[in-house]
Parts: structure tokens; C-alpha cells; sequence
């Protein structure tokens, strides 16, 4: 049997993935009583996932940089669903050969770019993974035990389920 899926559905897939990580760990963060650095790292990737879906859709950065201050973890809960749904939507308003074009943009620092697509959206979904690990690494720091399984075979394992 052949099975062919198109990129576009593999990333609306790997956003789900990304969801469902991030809150297993904002799960992970508040049953360790929410050390600030996890607080820190998890605005961090928020807002660095807010900044690039502004970057894919050529709009106006709306924040100065991707560390936010005095996070709170409530803040995170609704924006990692919200950012999904954003994510999702504009996703959903693509075709595919839109994932292959290039997008130009400019960092914080004021410095121009061009990228595909396709490589800012794994830009992203590999910047939550990384930065997942860092708040797991923290949380091991102030002795949390197990840390939630977010590997991603776990996550298919439990959408089929």
C-alpha cells in the first residue's frame, strides 16, 4: 500500500504533536510549583512561536523581543492553545507549493532574512522541542523525579488510543 501525505498535513500533525508537548510540561512546571525559570523559558517559546507565525505572515512583529517578563503560567496555558489555533488557521489557508516560497523578515536585531517557509514552520516546532528540554532540565534541577513523556511516538500512541 502507498501512502503519500502531503507537507502541509505533516505540519498541521507536528502542531498537534507541539501542543500536546507544551502542556505536558506546563503540567510538569505547576506540579513543581512553577520555578520562575521554567516560567521564563516557557514565555520564551510562546513568544518566539508568536514571532514566527508573524514573520510567515508578513505582519509587524507585535512584541520587542521573545523574552517576555513576569510570566505567569496561566498566561501560558491559554497561549499555547491559542497559538495552535493560530498556527492551525493560517496553515489551513495555505497550499501546498505555499510552504516552498520565500519569506523575508527581519530579526530584533533589525537584520534581514529570507527563508522558506517550510524551514521557518521547523524552525519553530524544533525551537519547542529544545526549549522543552531546557524546562525539563530545570525541573530535574529542583528535584521533580519523572519528568511527562513527550516523545512523539508516545503522543501517536495516544491519539490512537
Amino acid at each position: 500500500m502507498l501512502f503519500l501525505r502531503t507537507m502541509k498535513t505533516y505540519v498541521i500533525k507536528m502542531f498537534g504533536y507541539n501542543l500536546f508537548a507544551n502542556q505536558q510540561i506546563i503540567l510538569a512546571m505547576k506540579a513543581a510549583g512553577l520555578p520562575a525559570i521554567t516560567l521564563k523559558l516557557m514565555g520564551h517559546l510562546l513568544a518566539a512561536e508568536q514571532t514566527w507565525l508573524e514573520r510567515c505572515k508578513l505582519i509587524p512583529p507585535s512584541m520587542s523581543n521573545s523574552w517576555p517578563e513576569d510570566v505567569t503560567i496561566e498566561q501560558c496555558e491559554q497561549q499555547a492553545t491559542e497559538h495552535y489555533e493560530a498556527w492551525i488557521a493560517f496553515l489551513n489557508e495555505l497550499n501546498e507549493e505555499d510552504l516552498d516560497k520565500v519569506v523575508p523578515y527581519h530579526n530584533f536585531a533589525g537584520d534581514y532574512f529570507e527563508n522558506q517557509l517550510s524551514d521557518m514552520v521547523t524552525q519553530v516546532l524544533n525551537h519547542g522541542t529544545h526549549t522543552r528540554a531546557q524546562i525539563g532540565q530545570q525541573l530535574k534541577f529542583v528535584g521533580v523525579k519523572t519528568l511527562p513523556v513527550t516523545d512523539y511516538s508516545y503522543y501517536l500512541r495516544a491519539l490512537n488510543s
